[in-house]
């Protein structure tokens, strides 16, 4: 396993206390570039911001106008932290206890949902409705789709293509198992009865392998990139990780692809295309910093961060160069957020310098002028071997 070691990283302040589900990365200004934000609630082609908190109180925000008055006046800071942009567009009450939340196209009609898990292992489904003669922007409200009760705590929720490629709605469960909550509304459904019958519609499935404390909190990830949207379309990839240190990728016909266990305890789970081939990595952070990469090979990569960590996220972040690159975001219990940007690998498997250098049609051609046998392994690797050693020895 090898170890990595990142220093490219910016710091943020907060003040307050952070919960761990409460950070995330995507587009919130539309700009293509990204920051802290969510995704297309309002089904209008555009991401917007959503907080809920715990006392049930849900926030709409659009930075998208904030974004294009801070970059017309760009000597000017104060935009994004005026009293006045950061009130909400809209605001309901849903439900309180919440403890983790998704947005994502659900049932497959191309519509996105919000689905909300609850401490007391309850998950609700709403759907954004606006009136008919439409609207002003945030005249619409939350309206409820349907409501699961599952066995255990709620504390992942993710989507997943199906075998069909249909979308699938998981939530993690204690022990390393998940279930499957399926979206069997109709439009009475949606007008009232969708309290009805919570435990209805919950397919619960216990992963086969090392035996797991039935209590042990359990995350996972869902719509893990193959590397083509045709592949990644059917049959898709999800990861689970325990707090007892176990890891797992299968996909959507229960097939286990690979299990490794380590011994730190995992809390958060992320997928990041960390080599830039199309094929998302999955990313595994621990409670005290330690990280772990693993590829879909089973290849594995650690990163040690330097301090205990509250709450841990990954996906795309616009570096110094005005571009997104992949990144990992930890926070820790000292009021700070830690943005490393620019972890990309060039490659996750071990190799030698050799081989990469034979890879290099100049390579060859180098060794010629300088009257070396190229098909002479000994020569070759003797040559290298004194370019790089001979003059620190001496």
């Amino acid at each position: 396993m090898r170890s990595l070691n990142y220093v490219q990283r910016v710091s943020l302040d907060f003040t307050g206390t952070l919960f761990p589900h409460a950070i995330c990365l995507g587009d919130a200004d539309n700009d293509s570039l990204t920051c802290v934000a969510v995704g297309d609630v309002c089904n209008k082609g555009k991401n917007f911001v959503v907080a809920v908190g715990a006392e049930g109180w849900f926030h709409l925000f659009d930075l998208t106008a904030v974004a294009a008055a801070s970059k017309a006046d760009s000597s000017s800071q104060h935009e994004f932290t005026s009293s006045e942009d950061q009130k909400p567009l809209f605001t309901q009450h849903i439900p309180a206890n919440t403890k983790v939340i998704l947005i994502s196209d659900i049932d497959g009609d191309g519509r996105s949902e919000l689905v909300v898990g609850y401490t007391d292992r309850v998950v609700r489904a709403f759907r954004w409705e606006e009136p008919a003669d439409g609207a002003e922007p945030g005249s619409g409200q939350l309206v409820l789709l349907k409501k699961w009760l599952l066995e255990g705590q709620v504390d992942s929720l993710s989507v997943n293509p199906g075998p069909e490629g249909l979308p699938e709605l998981m939530v993690s469960q204690p022990g390393c198992g998940y279930a499957i909550l399926l979206c069997s509304w109709t439009q009475q459904d949606s007008s009232g009865s969708g309290e009805e019958g919570p435990s209805r519609d919950v397919v619960l499935h216990l992963t086969t392998g090392r035996i797991h404390n039935k209590n042990v909190s359990t995350h996972l990830i869902g719509s893990i990139s193959k590397g083509s949207k045709e592949e990644s379309s059917t049959c898709g990839l999800f990861a689970l990780c325990t707090l007892d240190g176990t890891l797992k990728l299968m996909d959507s016909s229960e097939q286990l692809l690979w299990s490794v266990q380590v011994d730190h305890q995992l809390f958060a789970l992320q997928k990041l295309d960390v080599t830039g081939d199309g094929r998302e990595e999955v990313v595994a952070c621990a409670w005290d910093g330690q990280t772990y990469i693993i590829d879909h090979n089973r290849t594995v990569v650690r990163f040690q961060f330097d301090e205990n960590v509250n709450a841990f996220c990954a996906g795309q972040y616009t570096c110094k160069e005005g571009k997104n690159s992949p990144c990992l975001v930890y926070v820790s219990f000292n009021h700070k957020i830690y943005i490393y940007w620019k972890v990309e690998l060039e490659r996750m498997e071990s190799t030698n310098m050799l081989r990469v250098l034979e890879e290099k049609p100049e390579f060859s051609s180098h060794l010629k002028a300088l009257g070396v046998d190229t098909d002479d392994p000994a020569a070759v690797r003797a040559l290298v071997t004194n370019v790089l050693y001979k003059d620190s020895q001496t």
